[in-house]
């Protein structure tokens, strides 16, 4: 069996800023049409009459900013009384690990809890469960977690990942409240949204196909009206709003109206003019101060002006002349040694040592006036 889609969707004008305004007669519409889907279909896929779950997806206009978990108590229960809770609970002081779990039951006895969940106080979980397979048993022997709202942040070092993949991540719970019982039915019997700033689309369970059409339109408006009104973003922030189970196709129940994109285009034009006037307010201190320390330089320079330094004529620096120094020697000598350049001496062999390849040996000559001497000797 099809389902045919609902072309119509919500045009109802909101009441208020920030609730969703939605159409009862289309929300049971596509209820009874989803049932109808899952009845033709259970025969099929699901053995011993197991209920599917029917889940609302919600699709945001833009990409939240920041994560956030919203706690969602519904009329008309999503579990039965069997259900196994497990309730993770701080180590009391002077006490063993089994004193804290009797102390902890005989609590919620007292405040008047219908189920009584396992206590496992943070001591066991810490030394029992520390294993891989042992948490994933764990893991899969319950329906729901729940923790004390003194242990909740030291948690996650010790659970592991799995428990928040598979959307099982324990809740936290004040075990110090006066209503402890309504709290905790509330969260059992519940629901809780996850938004995550990953996508613009999130989807929550409200109900199952066990449930009547009008129940199941009762937890639909309810879930609707929380989310809502605990939402963080600004404005009307949901876009479109289906209904659908796991195997279904996603039936549209709500769609907002054009007219929000013309109200976010004035609230971004609205806060473009507060930034550019706060410039020009910054703009117009900044050159205040810089007048007012120029002014200041001013007044402080006529005050060290003495009166009457005007009228007198600036008198004329006299220039200072390098005097030189006489020198010591005559002017020609120094002439004479400036022009004279130095010879180099002749690489001179010592004593004992032979001469190199191509190197000559190296005689005293005699002075020109005995060579000449010598000369008239012999002839």
């Amino acid at each position: 069996m099809r389902i045919a889609v609902l072309s119509h969707t919500c045009t109802m004008e909101p009441t208020a800023r920030d609730k969703v305004p939605l159409d009862h007669f289309q929300v049971k519409k596509a209820v009874q049409a989803l049932q109808a889907y899952l009845k033709s279909s259970s025969c099929k896929t699901l053995l011993l009459n197991e209920a599917q779950q029917i889940c609302l997806l919600l699709t945001f206009w833009k990409i939240p900013k920041q994560e956030q978990t919203i706690r969602i108590p519904l009329p008309h229960a999503l579990r039965n009384e069997s259900v196994e809770v497990c309730l993770f609970t701080r180590d009391e002081p002077n006490m063993t690990a089994d004193q804290t779990e009797r102390f902890y039951k005989k609590l919620l006895t007292q405040s008047g809890v219908k189920f009584m969940p396992q206590v496992i106080p943070f001591k066991v979980l810490k030394t029992e469960y520390k294993p891989f397979e042992a948490k994933r048993k764990l893991l899969g022997n319950f329906d729901i977690f729940l923790a004390d709202a003194r242990i909740r942040r030291r948690l996650p070092s010790h659970i592991g990942k799995h428990f928040y993949e598979r959307k099982k991540a324990p809740l936290s719970v004040d075990l110090r409240s006066k209503h402890l019982a309504r709290d905790l039915d509330r969260l059992v019997q519940g629901t809780t949204l996850t938004i995550n700033k990953k996508g613009s689309c999130c989807l929550v369970r409200v109900a199952h196909s066990g449930m009547t059409t009008d129940e199941i339109v009762e937890n639909i408006v309810t879930a609707v009206s929380t989310i809502s009104t605990k939402l963080h973003m600004k404005g009307k922030s949901i876009k479109i709003i289906h209904l659908k189970s796991h195997t279904s196709v996603a039936l549209p129940i709500y769609s907002s109206d054009l007219s929000h994109l013309k109200l976010l285009e004035e609230e971004l034009k609205k806060a473009t003019l507060a930034k550019g006037t706060k410039k020009k307010q910054k703009s117009k201190d900044k050159s205040g101060l810089k007048e007012k320390h120029d002014d200041t330089k001013e007044a402080i320079a006529e005050k060290d002006v003495k009166p009457g330094d005007g009228d007198e004529e600036e008198e004329e620096i006299p220039q200072l002349v390098p005097i030189e120094s006489p020198s010591k020697k005559p002017k020609l000598e120094a002439t004479s040694r400036k022009g004279s350049k130095k010879v180099p001496k002749p690489a001179t062999t010592k004593r004992g040592q032979k001469p190199r390849q191509g190197q000559k040996k190296l005689g005293k000559k005699a002075p020109k006036v005995q060579q000449k001497k010598q000369r008239k000797v012999s002839d």
